[in-house]
């Protein structure tokens, strides 16, 4: 292996090494994407705890899954991300494969492009989650971009953004965050939605909706109107959902890729396509993050007792929201040009600051504060204790 040279440090993951190898006690991560509570801390859901208890007691095997998972975890899926009430939910056009993580699901779609429609070109908004070029590179993707983020007015570019679609050629593929765009926290408004989803059936484009943060923008069924309008305008489209966020299950891994055919037949010639993907690559998913999560969702009590702790995590990153932007205003500090209100207006873990390369480089050197290159900040790696010395320092590196 001496000819392999060196690979340079994910551009996320590698500020969680960098940050662990700091000896400074006052450091701050907020660069990776994993909700921290009021004590800095990423705590196991009490639901959870609960689930994994009823599990332990009652499991009698570690067999194998089948290749797509588990069914009763497939229709747990179709239920949150659709309501289960909607006609799609217990729909023969739909099926869903269990995958490791959202990632799994994203990477699984990508060898589902490459195999099945190569001449398709993905197209992913500017800016995009950093992996995900690399991710559909990987799978041997042709990818190209279309504006999303408006600099001038922190955003969306809603009329550059349906110029760009417009122009995309018929077959190709489009890839859109469903909520708590990563990684500007910015998300079009229900009619935005509306328009966007006429414009991909007119064009007849491919949607591929990355899911992960549902539950933490405005609420389960609030976070899921852009995804539903593209169901109600077109026939065909994938969905890449995770459980990392809105479960805290981050180390479990467990994601899903759902198929919406146009007929019931599409829809299982996709699936068989689907699994041979997942063969060749991780032969069957993992079990016990899944298990909790079907746990869950199927008992009453406990769903009750998720969602109201989902609820109070997406209260407390919208409260360190208003308090960050309140913090910068008191040090006379505007991120956006004139005011931090933009701040306030975005969705999710993920705040889209402003701030350059130079700044952020500052902040780490200087203070021991990780951000990502790009400015975004982990909003959700915020706490009260923190937010002082967080804004001190930024107020200092932008003056």
């Amino acid at each position: 292996f001496e000819t392999i040279p060196t690979a340079p440090p994910d551009s996320i993951l590698g500020l969680t090494e960098a940050f662990k190898a700091d000896a400074n006690p006052e450091k701050i991560n907020l660069g990776v994407g994993v909700y921290k509570d009021a004590q800095g801390r990423t705590p196991v859901l009490a639901s959870v705890k609960e689930a994994e208890q009823r599990i332990l007691a009652g499991q009698a095997s570690k067999s194998y899954l089948p290749i797509d998972g588990a069914p009763e975890y497939a229709q747990q899926v179709r239920d949150m991300l659709f309501g289960d009430r909607h006609p799609l939910a217990a729909s023969p056009r739909t099926r869903t494969v269990h995958t490791p993580g959202g990632t799994g699901a994203l990477r699984v779609a990508g060898d589902l492009l490459h195999t099945q429609l190569p001449g398709a070109t993905l197209w992913l908004s500017d800016p995009t989650w950093a992996n995900h070029p690399a991710i559909f590179e990987a799978a041997g993707v042709a990818t190209k971009t279309f504006p999303y983020f408006d600099k001038a007015s922190n955003g969306l570019a809603f009329d550059a953004m349906l110029d760009a679609l417009r122009k995309i050629p018929a077959g190709d593929a489009v890839l859109l965050h469903a909520c708590c765009h990563n990684p500007t926290g910015v998300d079009p408004t229900p009619e935005q939605w509306r328009a966007i989803a006429k414009l991909l059936a007119e064009r007849r484009l491919l949607p591929l909706v990355d899911f992960a943060y549902q539950g933490f923008g405005q609420g389960l069924d609030e976070d899921a109107a852009g995804l539903r309008a593209i169901c109600d305008a077109v026939d065909e489209l994938l969905i890449c959902s995770s459980f990392s966020k809105n479960f805290g299950l981050y180390n479990e891994r467990v994601g899903a890729l759902t198929i919406v055919g146009a007929t019931p037949d599409a829809a299982e010639a996709a699936l068989s396509q689907v699994k041979v993907c997942v063969r060749r690559s991780y032969s069957n998913p993992p079990a016990h993050g899944a298990m909790i999560v079907t746990t869950i969702l199927g008992d009453a009590g406990l769903q009750k007792q998720w969602q109201a702790e989902l609820a109070a995590m997406r209260d407390r990153i919208n409260g360190m929201r208003r308090l960050f932007a309140a913090s910068l205003d008191k040090r006379r500090v505007a991120l956006g040009g004139s005011d931090n209100s933009f701040i306030t207006r975005q969705n999710g873990m993920f705040s889209f600051s402003g701030l350059n390369k130079q700044q952020v480089e500052r902040l780490r050197s200087e203070y021991a504060i990780y951000i990502v290159g790009s400015g975004r900040i982990s909003v959700a790696g915020m706490t009260e204790a923190n937010m002082d010395r967080l804004c001190d320092a930024i107020a200092a590196v932008v003056k």
